[in-house]
Formats: C-alpha cells, structure tokens, sequence
C-alpha cells in the first residue's frame, strides 16, 4: 500500500522508487501484484510517464485514510505501553477528597493527559468487589487489606480526632480523656465500610474502659458530620476531615495519643495496566504533604 502511494504521488516509478530507498524492478513486481489482487489496473503507463486510473484514484483515498488509521494506532499501542492512553476507573472514600485526591488527579491529567479517568466515590465494601469485577482499576481506602489477589500500597498516616457538638462542655477542654465519653452515643461507619477503622476505634475506648454505644451508622464521613452537628451523637474521624468546617461541630484531640489510620490504595496484585502503575507513583507523590504532617505531628 505504501508502495501504491508513493507512484499515486510521485507518478513515476524510478522516483518512487528512490524516495522507497528500493530498485525499480521490485517496485513495479509489487503494483503489478496489488493490480492482479485487486482485479483492476491501477495505472496506465505511458512514453510520458505514470497516469492514474480512476480505480486508483478512488483506491487512493481509501488507502490514504488506512495508512493513517495504521499510524494513529501505532502511536496509541506506545502510548498505551508508557501508561498514557486509555481508561482508568478509580473508587476512593470521602477521605481520600479532602487528602491526596485532588492533587493525583491534577498531576495525572499533567503527565498523562491521554488517560480518561473515571471517579466514583465508594465505602471500600464496595470497592474490593468493583476491584475482583475490573469495574474499578484503583481503590484509595484505610487499611489493613488482607484479600487474596490484592495488595495495598500504603501511602499516609493519621491520627484520629473527635468530633463533638460544639455547644458540649467537653468540646471547650483542651485534651479531654475518652473516659468523659463513656454514656455518649457515638456514630461511625458500619464495620465493612472501613474495618480498620472501626477496629481501630472499638479498641481504643476498650483502652479507656468502655464499649462505644453506636446508635447510628452512616455511609459517608460529611453524614456523620452532620449527626454530630445536630448534637445527638459524637464520633472519632480522621485528623484530615478537620480541614472541613462543619458549622457546629468541634475538633478536639483526645488526651490518650489515639489510634493511627493507613491511607493507602487497592490494586489487582497481578494487573499489568502501566496506567495503574502510573498512578500509584503518582499518589505516593501527592501524599508526601500528608507524610510530612504526620511526621511533624509525631515530633
């Protein structure tokens, strides 16, 4: 085909010829066979030189518009191979909003503009099975994750705050002692939504002498927000979530160091997607800000 465009342009054969870097003879052998397969003859020859047909000049349209579409997925299977074309579905917790999210996604769309990235925002009892289907490629959860064929990346640590009502007593004391908090309704996510979490909590007040009395659950962290903005209930959230202001409700630091929370990603341990591979050095890259704080918290 390469051959036909090159007599079609040139309308001689010793300069298509030269601009193939090839002989003539072979040259003409290759026209000659594309005219038997096709049936029709492409060119008619002449004291004066090459003329086309209007068989050819139909075909060379068409040919024209092959070679490019042979080109454009060319370079779209390389771009694929660097990670910078294609799709990637991404789940991730109301957590991940307030933390390394915006900026992953900011650096992906500056290095890898040619990825289509699809967002769903999900508890991660949602995002392991999405994971298992491929309906999401990356997961940003708290861990631990201990599921056979998937592996987490850690990417930042946080300590956990309370969220109290802000007209409660206790929310106007510096480091109040979880003990304080004994006969208070709590609300959190149900376990399968954040397992870590809740484990984390479960075993802190069991530090402090009691068993939380959780009287509401709830899907997203801005709901649990807004139950304690109401004053019914009180919670322990990540330190992140500070950053939003929720009209009514306070941030204390408990007195006891309280439990630490790994942010991480989910991927499929065995998927070769370099768009995946891509975006977790990408996230590692948008969570040092968050790794940094931590470490400076701990000093």
């Amino acid at each position: 085909l390469r051959y036909f465009i090159a007599v079609a342009e040139e309308l001689n054969f010793m300069r298509a010829a030269e601009r193939l870097h090839i002989s003539q003879p072979p040259l003409s052998v290759q026209i000659k066979a594309l005219e038997e397969e096709l049936g029709v003859q492409l060119f008619e020859r002449t004291n004066r030189g090459v003329v086309m047909t209007p068989a050819s000049q139909t075909y060379y349209v068409e040919v024209r518009a092959v070679l490019a579409r042979l080109e454009h997925a060319r370079i779209l299977a390389q771009r694929s191979a660097r990670g910078d074309a294609g799709s990637l579905a991404v789940g991730f917790v109301s957590i991940a909003n307030v933390t390394i999210l915006p900026q992953a996604l900011k650096l992906c769309r500056e290095r890898y503009p040619g990825v289509e990235l699809h967002l769903s925002e999900e508890t991660l009892d949602a995002q392991l099975p999405n994971l298992k289907a491929d309906r999401i490629d990356i997961g940003i959860a708290p861990g631990p994750i201990n599921e056979p064929g998937l592996s987490f990346q850690p990417l930042f640590d946080e300590r956990l705050l309370l969220a109290l009502p802000q007209d409660m007593k206790e929310a106007r004391l510096k480091s109040p002692s979880m003990a304080l908090f004994k006969h208070q309704p709590f609300v959190m996510f149900e376990r399968p939504m954040a397992p870590g979490l809740y484990d984390a909590v479960q075993a802190y007040c069991g530090r402090a002498g009691f068993t939380p009395e959780i009287v509401q659950y709830a899907r997203q962290m801005q709901t649990i927000l807004s139950i304690v903005s109401t004053g019914l209930c009180i919670s322990l959230i990540p330190s992140s979530i500070a950053q939003l202001q929720r009209p009514g409700v306070a941030y204390v630091a408990p007195k006891e160091p309280s439990p630490i929370v790994r942010m991480g990603l989910i991927y499929r341990t065995l998927d070769r997607n370099p768009a995946v591979k891509n975006f977790i050095d990408i996230a590692i890259e948008a969570s040092r800000p968050w790794t940094r704080r931590r470490t400076a918290a701990r000093r």
